[in-house]
């Protein structure tokens, strides 16, 4: 069975790791979240304090960029990458609210970009992979034999965002979960250099009133369809 390459591109909280992940894993296919590793940049810049005060020099983000490894390794026991940042798990401490508000503006770096693409395409050479993110059917794999774009409605997306960072012990307002999605979803879209948009050959998938199987299921068709030609 021939393998292919699969993007899936959209907004923040609609859904895209749970769907890329499952498909992974119903294909057997490999799995990138690249958004954990802008996060984990966020991250370092952060416990580095080259974000202070809530501000940062490109110039100091970009030289840490020398210092910084990533790598996804596979958990066992939950069957989920994880990343991990200079040999360390933090696959926690990349999801709090903290790091969500740097990630944009971090990711909105040229040069940032260019180093996490090269590493993203590294990734997917040999084809047989799902990778979610924001620019991964535009930019990173163009060619990819299968583009999905997600999309929810963003009462929604706060209210999934607020679920899962409770479920993870992090405490926040519902209200600063909203707040900090439409921020993002503005950055994402108006940054400078490859922006959040839909592929012209993607699919459209709204998870607004699907259910996490409903949605999986629907990709592994798409999928399906595709291999088996």
């Amino acid at each position: 069975m021939r393998k292919i390459t699969i993007a899936i591109d959209g907004y923040s909280s609609c859904g895209k790791s749970t769907v890329a992940n499952g498909l992974a894993k119903k294909l057997e296919y490999s799995y990138i979240d690249s958004g954990s590793m802008y996060r984990a940049v966020a991250l370092y810049c952060l416990q580095q304090r080259i974000i202070l005060n809530g501000k940062f020099l490109e110039k100091d983000v970009l030289d840490s960029m020398n210092h910084i490894h990533l790598e996804f390794k596979m958990n066992i026991s939950a069957m989920i990458s994880e990343m991990h940042l200079n040999g360390n798990n933090v696959e926690k401490e990349i999801r709090t609210m903290e790091v969500s508000n740097y990630v944009s503006p971090i990711s909105a770096i040229k040069g940032v970009r260019q180093k996490i693409v090269g590493l993203q395409k590294e990734f997917g050479r040999g084809k047989g992979i799902v990778m979610d993110g924001r620019d991964i059917g535009t930019n990173v794999f163009p060619d990819a034999e299968l583009k999905i774009f997600m999309t929810a409605d963003e009462n929604i997306r706060a209210q999934r965002r607020w679920k899962e960072m409770s479920v993870n012990g992090v405490s926040v307002n519902i209200s600063e979960v909203k707040k900090n999605l439409i921020s993002r979803d503005y950055e994402d879209t108006h940054r400078e250099f490859n922006p959040l948009r839909k592929a012209e050959d993607a699919i459209l998938l709204d998870t607004s009133n699907m259910k996490v199987e409903e949605q999986l299921n629907w990709a592994v068709e798409k999928a399906a369809a595709i291999i088996n030609r």
